[in-house]
């Protein structure tokens, strides 16, 4: 049976912090996007 090397979990880690933290990017622009796309309606509608 292999072992798993230090070297092979540290990376595991930072891939997976790597895909959260994109992941987390991705989101918060999302978010930011549609409250500015409807801020702009709003104002189309006054």
């Amino acid at each position: 049976m292999e072992t798993i090397s230090l070297l092979n979990v540290l990376f595991i880690a930072a891939l997976a912090l790597l895909v959260l933290v994109s992941g987390g990017i991705l989101y918060l622009t999302t978010l930011e996007w549609r409250d500015r796309r409807l801020q702009d309606k709003d104002k189309k509608l006054r």
